[in-house]
C-alpha cells in the first residue's frame, strides 16, 4: 500500500508541475501590499496530498506568497497538533489582531483566500 501511495503521490506532483497555473500579475505596489498581508498566514500541508496541491494551485493563481510548512516533519507537525488541535492537512494558520485561527478543509481555505485577496 505504501508503494502505491508513493507512486500516486509522485504522479500528482509531476502533473502539478507540468500543468501548473499561471501566476497572477499585479502592479508592484499592490503585490507588495498583498505580500505584507500574507506574512500572517502559513499553510501546513503534505507535498503530495491532492487537497494540499489544490490549495497551492489556488495560491499560485492568485499570486499569493504564503509560507508552507511540511506537516510530516517534527517541529511543524507538533505545532499543528498542539495549537491547531488535530493533525489534518491542508490547514491554514491565520494570525490577525493577536489571535490565531486554524482553518481546515481545502474548499474553505480557497474560499477564504478568494474573499480576502481576489
Amino acid at each position: 500500500m505504501f508503494i502505491i501511495r508513493w507512486i500516486l503521490g509522485r504522479i500528482i506532483l509531476f502533473l502539478n508541475f507540468v500543468f501548473s497555473p499561471k501566476k497572477r500579475q499585479r502592479p508592484l505596489a499592490e503585490q507588495q501590499q498583498i505580500d505584507t498581508q500574507t506574512q500572517a498566514l502559513a499553510l501546513y500541508q503534505y507535498p503530495a496530498c491532492p487537497f494540499c496541491v489544490k490549495v497551492r494551485r489556488a495560491m499560485r493563481r492568485q499570486g499569493l506568497n504564503i509560507v508552507t510548512h511540511d506537516a510530516k516533519k517534527a517541529p511543524h507537525k507538533d505545532e499543528l497538533v498542539a495549537q491547531g488541535g488535530k493533525q489534518q492537512v491542508p490547514c491554514l494558520r491565520i494570525e490577525e489582531n493577536g489571535q490565531v485561527q486554524w482553518l481546515y478543509e481545502s474548499k474553505e481555505i480557497i474560499n477564504y483566500l478568494d474573499q480576502r485577496f481576489a
